[in-house]
């Protein structure tokens, strides 16, 4: 029974962890409203009034995701160099500042070009440090049995969730927008450092002592091997057992290769060496379909969506971006996620199964034709906010479905960090098509 609720505790405490670490990216993102307003600006020109576009929506994912490939690939490298402990609390310690910083600027009059780098600046720093306490906990969590990944994602796909209700609750608070505003940013404050303290917490508990005492000899076993292309030994009669283990119940969770020293031993036989590009071969399928979803869903979500409008002004309008876009997405992402854990169609080896993540690409030009402000090419197809909720609802579900499902059929030989590393490069592509979303 002890162990029972050492391992219930182990399990909150995971799921805050994953609450934490997305905060920086959804609570940036959720207040894409409050920037926008302090950023309307208008110039004069030749005697006429101009409007100045900062692009901010745009600017804001393209600064998010580059420090997140960046600094997830430093973090690679950075595992015997710095402790675990450092690379975590350290970034949250910095994440928990910047959060305090941006709350305080709130309070402060700045000229709009002024308060624009600097609120650009502080999504670069906070996502950096968000890339590198991603990484370390994915790495942490993949040393623990296989359903605490499980919860671990489950609190990444609330964390949206929860930034969309603390942006609801602020719009609705009988105060004035900056008092709204400010503690708007006051609550990703708090999670933060019930994140950082939650982590300190967690090697005290002797349930999370047994698994996270071999942390060092996960990392000296698997990531060097792995990402210098050098081979490891694996043990070819548990490999069955891993591909059967894929499907689970958590949907989310990845298979886990028990590290032990002599399973990181080099060794003659060619039968029992996997490399890099041999596990990649197993996989690739599946890597595809990660970062097709990922690519899909980022190059319109929020920098697309965000600037959609209500056909219906009014008080509405207040709420519409929040509730329509924010929370619809975010409710719908988690609900997708969710259904894995029942239904698990289509199977791995299924031609159906990529068909329908390269289907998901209808999703950017039907949002595209909605009522996005301002436009100058496409015409507007969807007015109506029913039909602009429906795409979103679909839109979402859909991305969390194929995310979870694709990640849950992998076979993973670098323990919980592999996931990290695809969600890295899909980010990269999505960078390549955001750029899309100023044509028209």
């Amino acid at each position: 029974i002890q162990e029972e609720k050492g391992g219930c505790l182990v399990g909150i405490i995971f799921f805050i962890l994953g609450l934490g670490t997305l905060l920086p990216w959804n609570f940036f993102t959720t207040a894409s409203l409050y920037f926008q307003s302090r950023l309307n600006s208008t110039e004069f020109s030749n005697g006429s009034s101009v409007q100045k576009e900062y692009y901010f929506n745009n600017w804001m994912t393209f600064l998010s995701q580059l420090p997140l490939l960046v600094f997830t690939l430093l973090n690679s490298f950075l595992y015997h160099r710095i402790s675990e402990a450092i690379r975590v609390a350290g970034s949250l310690v910095f994440i928990l500042l910047l959060f305090i910083f941006t709350a305080v600027l709130v309070k402060v009059d700045m000229e709009q070009d002024l308060f624009f780098s600097v609120t650009m600046a502080t999504i670069w720093f906070i996502n950096s440090f968000g890339a590198v306490l991603q990484g370390s906990l994915f790495g942490l969590v993949g040393l623990l049995p296989q359903n605490y990944s499980a919860v671990f994602m489950s609190g990444q796909g609330l964390a949206g969730t929860f930034a969309a209700i603390a942006m609801l609750l602020s719009l609705a608070s009988d105060v004035d927008s900056e008092t709204a505003a400010l503690g708007y940013f006051i609550t990703p404050c708090v999670g933060t450092l019930v994140t950082l303290l939650s982590y300190l917490l967690l090697p005290r508990l002797e349930f999370a002592q047994h698994y996270l005492n071999r942390s060092s000899k996960y990392e000296e076993g698997t990531t060097d091997k792995l990402l210098n292309g050098k081979t490891q030994k694996i043990n070819l009669q548990n490999e069955s057992q891993m591909w059967d283990s894929i499907g689970s119940p958590s949907g989310e969770a990845e298979a886990k290769v028990e590290i032990n020293p002599s399973s990181t031993k080099q060794t003659s036989d060619p039968a029992e060496k996997a490399s890099v590009l041999e596990v990649f071969k197993k996989i690739w399928v599946m890597a595809f379909c990660v970062t097709f979803v990922f690519t899909v869903t980022l190059s319109v979500f929020p920098a697309v969506t965000a600037d959609v409008k209500t056909s219906f002004p009014g008080k509405w309008e207040r709420y519409f971006i929040s509730v329509c876009c924010f929370l619809v997405f975010n409710i719908h992402d988690w609900l997708g996620r969710t259904v894995t854990t029942w239904v698990q169609w289509p199977s791995k080896e299924s031609r159906l199964f990529p068909l329908l993540v390269v289907l998901r690409a209808v999703f950017v030009p039907l949002l595209m034709f909605c009522n996005v402000q301002q436009r100058s090419n496409l015409p507007v197809l969807f007015s109506h906010d029913a039909l602009f909720t429906a795409i979103m609802a679909f839109f979402s579900v859909s991305s969390g479905y194929f995310v979870c499902l694709s990640m849950s059929y992998v076979v993973t030989h670098l323990g919980g960090h592999i996931s990290f590393f695809y969600r890295m490069f899909s980010q990269r592509a999505a960078l390549l098509l955001v750029t899309v979303n100023t044509w028209f």
